[in-house]
C-alpha cells in the first residue's frame, strides 16, 4: 500500500511539472473539453475511488474524475471528462473558519493550472464539492460573509481563466434577502447544482407511479428553489444519490438488490423528464465510490450499469448483467400520454381540449380540469351512448325550448357553451343517473317523513298511470307523482287524457288519474310513499357526491398527468353553469335496466 501512494504521488507531480500546454489524450478527437450539446449532459463520479470506473469510460458518457491518473485513461476509452474538486475548503475555507481572502484568487490561478492539464484543455468544467452551510439565514456572520465572498472570488477567478465552474450544494438552499444576491453573483460564472438524496425505502414503497411522481416533485422542486429567484435554467443542474452508507439517503439497506436497480432505473428516468421538462444543464450522479466499508456493496456495479442503460441503453447491457432482477419496463410511471391527453386515468384520458371546452364554462381553468378529471373517472363506471345523448338533447329542448333547436342554441351561446359542450355536460347527467341507481342509501325515519310532509306541504302532487314503469314512481305503473322528483309536465296534463312524455332518461306514456293538488290536500298515508321517493332521491345525490370524491381520490393513486399537476379532489356540477340540461326530475334515481336510454 505504501509503494502504491508514492507511485500515486509521483504520477501528480509529474502533472504539476508537465507542460502548462494541456495535453490531448491519444485516443480522444477534437477538443477534451467539449461535452454534448444536447441537454442534460449526464455526468457521472467515476475517478479512482469507484472500482468499476470503466462503466462510465465509454463513449457518450462523461466522468468526474480527479488528478492524473485516471481522467486520461477515461478519455482514452471514448468518453469526455470534468475534474472533480473534492478539496474545495481547502480552497477557501469554511463558515467558522474562511481563509484570507487575499490569497483565494492565487489559489484559484494554480488549481486552474492542475484542473486544465488534468484534463487536457483551457476550458474545462470543474466541480466545486461543495458549498458549506446553504441553508444560513442573513444576517450571516462575519465568519459565514467571508466564506461566501471566498467562493464567489474563487469561482470568478477560475471563470476568468476559462474554466467552467460547477457548485455543488446540498440542503434545501436559502435564498432570501442578500443571499439571493449572492446566488445570482454565482451563476453569473458557474453553474448550480442541487444534490437531491432521499432513503430509497421510502420512495419504493410508493410504488412506481406514485414513486416516480415523488421524485419527479423532489427535482423540480430543486431547480425552483433557484429558478424562483431569477437564476435561468440552463444554469443549474441536479445531482442524484445513489449511495449506500445507512443515513446518508441512498440504498439505506433497500432488498432486494431487485429494489434498487428499480428506484435507480426510476430516478434516472425521473431526472430525464425533468430535466427536459424545466431545461435543466447538467445531471449528475454520486455514490459510486467505495472510500469507506459502508459504501463496498457489491450490487453498486450493477446499479450502475442500470443508470447507465435506464437513460441509454448503448451505455450498458443491464438486462444481462441484472437478469431477472431487473425490470425491463421504461415505461410504467412515466408521463407518456395519448395525443392530446393531459392525464391518463382508469386507462382513460384527461384531453387538454375538454378541459379547455369546459374552462369557457367555468371561466377558470382549474375546475375546469377537475370536471374533466371526474368525468373520466366516473367514465370507468358507467357507459353512456351516443344515441342516449341525443334522446336527452331531444328532450331538453322539447321541455325547456318548445322544441326550438335555434333557441336552445342561442341559449348556450350566452352561456358560452356550444352543442359539444352541452352534450358533454348531458352524459355527465346521464352517467351519474346510471351511477347513482346502483348506490344503497337507508330509508328515511317517521321524522323526515313528517318534517318533509309539513315543509313541502304547496308542492304539486298527482295520481297518475305511467308505462313503463317510472322511477319517479318508485318504480310503479300507478301512484302519486310527486312535483320534487317527477317531470313536471306530469301535473298540467289534461285529465284523463293519455299522453307521452320524452324526459332525459327515457319516454314514458303517462295518463293522469287525478287533478293535481298540494301535498298537505293529501292524508300523510297516501303522501308517504312519493315522500319516501323524494327523500330516497335526495340521499342518493348525497350518496353519488360521497362516491365520486372517494373514486376520484382513489384514482389518483395512479394518475398520470402532465408534469405531475394533479386536479383537486372536488365535484364540479357543471349543470350550475347549465341548469336546463340537470336530469329531469327522477333521474336521480334512474334505472339501470338496459335500453331505457335507448327508446
Amino acid at each position: 500500500m505504501k509503494r502504491a501512494a508514492f507511485l500515486l504521488s509521483l504520477l501528480a507531480v509529474a502533472g504539476l511539472t508537465a507542460s502548462a500546454r494541456p495535453a490531448a489524450p491519444g485516443a480522444a478527437t477534437g477538443d477534451p473539453c467539449s461535452l454534448p450539446t444536447k441537454k442534460p449532459v449526464w455526468i457521472d463520479f467515476a475517478d479512482g475511488s469507484v472500482p468499476f470506473w470503466e462503466e462510465f469510460a465509454k463513449p457518450g458518457a462523461v466522468a468526474a474524475a480527479s488528478n492524473f491518473i485516471f481522467p486520461p485513461q477515461i478519455r482514452a476509452r471514448g468518453a469526455k471528462t470534468v475534474y472533480f474538486d473534492l478539496n474545495f475548503t481547502r480552497r477557501t475555507g469554511s463558515p467558522t473558519e474562511p481563509a484570507d481572502p487575499s490569497v483565494v484568487a492565487d489559489r484559484a490561478n494554480r488549481f486552474y493550472t492542475y484542473a486544465s492539464n488534468a484534463m487536457g484543455c483551457s476550458n474545462p468544467v470543474i466541480a466545486e464539492n461543495e458549498l458549506q452551510g446553504s441553508r444560513t439565514l442573513t444576517p450571516w456572520s462575519v465568519g459565514n460573509a467571508q466564506y461566501r465572498a471566498n467562493v464567489l472570488i474563487f469561482l470568478r477567478a477560475l471563470a476568468a481563466r476559462g474554466a467552467k465552474p460547477a457548485l455543488l450544494v446540498s440542503g434545501v438552499p436559502y435564498t432570501g434577502g442578500e443571499a439571493g444576491d449572492w446566488w445570482r453573483q454565482v451563476a453569473q460564472v458557474a453553474s448550480i447544482v442541487r444534490e437531491v438524496y432521499f432513503p430509497a425505502p421510502n420512495v419504493y414503497k410508493l410504488g412506481v407511479v406514485q414513486g416516480s411522481r415523488a421524485i419527479r416533485q423532489m427535482f423540480r422542486v430543486a431547480a425552483q428553489d433557484f429558478i424562483s429567484i431569477g437564476i435561468p435554467p440552463s444554469k443549474l443542474g441536479i445531482m442524484l444519490g445513489f449511495q449506500t452508507t445507512p443515513g446518508s439517503g441512498g440504498r439505506e439497506h433497500l432488498q432486494p438488490a431487485s429494489k434498487w436497480f428499480e428506484l435507480t432505473k426510476l430516478q434516472a428516468l425521473a431526472a430525464r423528464t425533468v430535466a427536459r421538462e424545466v431545461g435543466l444543464a447538467t445531471v449528475w450522479s454520486w455514490g459510486w465510490a467505495t472510500w469507506t466499508p459502508a459504501e463496498s456493496d457489491p450490487d453498486k456495479p450493477t446499479a450502475a450499469c442500470v443508470y447507465l442503460w435506464s437513460r441509454d441503453p448503448k451505455l450498458c447491457n443491464a438486462p444481462r448483467l441484472a437478469g431477472p432482477a431487473l425490470n425491463t419496463d421504461l415505461k410504467a410511471g412515466q408521463l407518456i400520454f395519448p395525443p392530446g391527453s393531459r392525464c391518463t386515468v382508469n386507462g382513460r384520458a384527461v384531453r387538454w381540449d375538454v378541459a379547455a371546452s369546459i374552462s369557457r364554462l367555468t371561466q377558470d381553468p382549474q375546475p375546469a380540469f377537475t370536471a374533466a378529471y371526474s368525468r373520466a373517472v366516473a367514465s370507468s363506471y358507467a357507459r353512456v351512448t351516443g344515441k342516449a345523448i341525443l334522446n336527452a338533447e331531444k328532450a331538453v329542448i322539447g321541455l325547456h325550448f318548445h322544441g326550438s333547436r335555434a333557441a336552445y342554441v342561442a341559449a348556450l351561446r350566452r352561456d358560452r357553451a356550444t352543442a359539444g359542450i352541452a352534450r358533454g355536460v348531458i352524459a355527465d347527467e346521464l352517467r351519474r343517473a346510471r351511477i347513482q341507481a346502483r348506490l344503497r342509501v337507508g330509508g328515511p325515519s317517521t321524522g323526515e317523513i313528517r318534517s318533509y310532509y309539513d315543509t313541502y306541504a304547496a308542492a304539486p302532487v298527482r295520481l297518475v298511470q305511467v308505462k313503463p314503469a317510472a322511477p319517479w314512481l318508485a318504480n310503479s305503473a300507478r301512484g302519486f307523482a310527486l312535483g320534487a322528483v317527477a317531470p313536471p309536465q306530469v301535473f298540467t296534463l289534461k285529465l284523463g287524457r293519455q299522453a307521452t312524455l320524452r324526459t332525459m332518461t327515457g319516454v314514458f306514456k303517462v295518463k293522469p288519474l287525478g287533478p293535481t293538488v298540494d301535498l298537505a290536500e293529501l292524508p300523510l298515508a297516501k303522501a308517504r310513499k312519493p315522500i319516501v321517493t323524494a327523500l330516497v332521491s335526495l340521499a342518493r345525490d348525497t350518496a353519488y357526491q360521497n362516491w365520486l370524491l372517494a373514486r376520484e381520490k382513489a384514482a389518483q393513486v395512479g394518475a398520470l398527468c402532465w408534469r405531475d399537476q394533479l386536479p383537486a379532489i372536488a365535484v364540479i356540477p357543471l349543470t350550475d353553469y347549465l341548469p336546463y340540461l340537470a336530469l329531469d326530475s327522477g333521474a336521480a334515481a334512474a334505472t339501470t335496466k338496459a335500453g331505457r336510454e335507448e327508446r
